[in-house]
């Protein structure tokens, strides 16, 4: 999608680690052996079940701006999901603690603070509805104002609302993957400050019924 001498934007595929932790396929080696890159620095992650956009930098420099902008809040990240059922509003904000489980590899939303419970939010829009098979589905778009881990699919869950595909969370319509995409990524260059904004749009499965 992009590079120059300090930043690298591309889109990572379903079923891609977007972290090097010694497991194959992941996103920095894959990007090393296309592009002959010798570092590849994450700055921030997606799920290995995730598609969509992320930006890596290439130099520990920008590394250290881009994860100093991600935590400010200063990278805007949009997501593409289509879920089961419909949210009560078509637009709205949800609030909720949630609790990672590691041992589990899996959140959930608790209703007191305590060690480990982080707040998550998120904005988002219904931009479609329609009826599939007897199930009624929605395209969302979501606004992440927090990074929490599984956060957009434990929150819609937590509601009644898995996101198609995944059964971990509650869904019982299969596909293939589950129905995520990172559509776009919007943040000032770390090193240029030129505004720059990414989008990759979501064709397979699920997303395809909907018109975008």
């Amino acid at each position: 999608m992009f590079r120059d001498k300090s930043i690298l934007v591309a889109c990572k595929p379903y079923g891609v680690l977007s972290e090097a932790d010694g497991h194959k396929p992941n996103m920095p080696s894959l990007l090393q052996d296309a592009l002959g890159c010798d570092t590849i620095y994450p700055v921030h992650r997606l799920d290995r079940t995730t598609q969509g956009v992320m930006v890596y930098a290439l130099t520990e420099n920008a590394a250290r701006r881009l994860s100093a902008m991600i935590q400010q809040g200063r990278v805007e990240k949009t997501y593409l999901a289509v879920v089961e059922g419909v949210p009560e509003e078509a637009r709205g904000e949800y609030t909720d603690l949630l609790y990672f489980d590691r041992r589990k590899n899996k959140s959930y939303v608790v209703k007191r603070e305590r060690k480990g419970v982080k707040q998550a939010r998120l904005r988002y829009e219904v931009l479609q509805t329609i009826e599939h098979e007897g199930e009624r589905l929605s395209l969302l778009q979501i606004r992440l104002l927090t990074g929490r881990t599984h956060q957009i699919r434990v929150q819609f869950a937590s509601r009644k609302m898995p996101l198609v595909g995944d059964r971990r969370y509650g869904s019982h319509i299969p596909a293939n993957h589950i129905q995520l995409c990172a559509a776009r990524l919007s943040f000032i260059h770390p090193l240029t400050d030129e505004a720059l904004c990414f989008s990759h749009d979501p064709t397979d499965e699920y997303f395809s019924l909907f018109n975008r």
